[in-house]
């Protein structure tokens, strides 16, 4: 096996006591650095930092370059406006999954993409297998740092060491050279929490500054640097999907209930085809909150039963640190998806019950 990756943040982990590393798709990165609850409760309560850093950039430019995302992806890149982003999909023609997506319009034929780290390369061939007209790509992953500061206090903590007016800064809207303890970012009301937050993206070599700064202005707001456990059971209770669980070659957007990122009256898109049809004859699968009845845990992968047939699987689950409740998201046959249905979780062997229950889990109340 190869060296793992590592960010670089990576050095400055071990002046955290408590921080634990996992490889994560190639990368060394902390999945906690105090604990994954005690770290989610800074970010529903306080604030939370995470390096993620690991993640995907790349810019495509050039005349054709807003014809060419329309055509690779769901969404209508032609809506956005200069210093916006949009959330959307890029699939397969089968209506498959290749990766969700960030696409930041900079200007008029400019663009920046943010993918996920395990697809860089698969997004990337991708891209460049279909890319036509006059556009330019360039794969800027290796120069970019990306860090992540969530919370109710995220706002408070940033304005206190940028040039930055948080309240100028919509949800999903983005301003570049914005000054965070005298180093230059683009800085995006964006996250993966369920939460107000903001990224930050800045050259690798900037970013152990910022960091820094970051924990230091946070310290007395309750902000905590969080690792990959708590970004997960964060992303869960809001219900935001994760790659190669709630999406993949073979969940498409409709069944994984994003049909709101696919656009059908932008014209033609790849997966176009097979998405309408889906919509058309109804999805298959659907995916749907489930809560445990009897005691157990519902992990990533566990069979899920209706009617003692097996009717789909887990695609993530956890005791919800915020609700303290025992739930899941289940990718199941669209038959048994109305909230209350009764089901059955094969966990270690034995039939525990369950049922379909509301979500996302959590919604923010302010």
């Amino acid at each position: 096996m190869g060296k793992l990756k590592q960010t670089s943040l990576f050095p400055l982990y071990g002046e955290l006591p408590g921080v634990r590393c996992i490889d994560f798709g190639g990368w060394e990165l902390p999945v906690q650095f105090s604990g994954i609850v005690k770290e989610h409760e800074a970010v529903r309560q306080q604030a939370g930092l995470f390096d993620v850093s690991h993640m995907g950039e790349f810019t495509v430019e050039g005349a054709d370059a807003e014809q060419f995302l329309q055509q690779m992806t769901t969404n209508d890149v032609s809506r956005l406006e200069n210093g916006q982003a949009q959330y959307t999909l890029l699939c397969y023609p089968d209506g498959g999954v290749v990766d969700d997506l960030l696409i930041y319009k900079r200007g008029e034929g400019r663009y920046m993409l943010v993918v996920n780290a395990s697809n860089i390369d698969k997004d990337w061939e991708w891209l460049q297998k279909h890319l036509t007209g006059k556009v330019s790509m360039h794969n800027v992953s290796d120069d970019t740092a990306l860090l992540a500061l969530q919370g109710p206090a995220a706002a408070d903590i940033l304005a206190s060491i940028s040039t930055l007016e948080p309240a100028s800064l919509q949800s999903f809207r983005f301003t570049e050279d914005v000054e965070v303890a005298g180093h230059k970012a683009l800085v995006s009301r964006t996250g993966y929490t369920g939460e107000d937050g903001f990224e930050l993206y800045l050259p690798i070599q900037e970013a152990p500054g910022v960091w820094k700064a970051l924990l230091t202005a946070g310290e007395s707001h309750g902000l905590l640097p969080a690792g990959l456990g708590a970004r997960d059971t964060l992303r869960f209770e809001a219900k935001l999907a994760l790659y190669g669980q709630e999406l993949s070659s073979s969940i498409s957007p409709l069944e994984a209930g994003l049909g709101y990122f696919v656009k059908w009256d932008k014209g033609d898109f790849v997966g176009r085809d097979a998405l309408l049809a889906q919509k058309e004859n109804g999805v298959p699968r659907k995916l749907v909150g489930v809560e445990m009845i009897d005691r157990g845990i519902p992990r990533p992968h566990y069979p899920v039963f209706a009617e003692g047939v097996q009717i789909g699987e887990i695609t993530t689950g956890t005791q919800s640190p915020t609700l303290k409740r025992n739930l899941g998201l289940a990718l199941i046959d669209s038959r048994y998806t109305a909230v209350g249905t009764p089901l059955e979780i094969e966990i270690r062997g034995k039939l525990l019950k369950a049922e379909v229950v509301p979500a996302p889990f959590y919604k923010r109340s302010h």
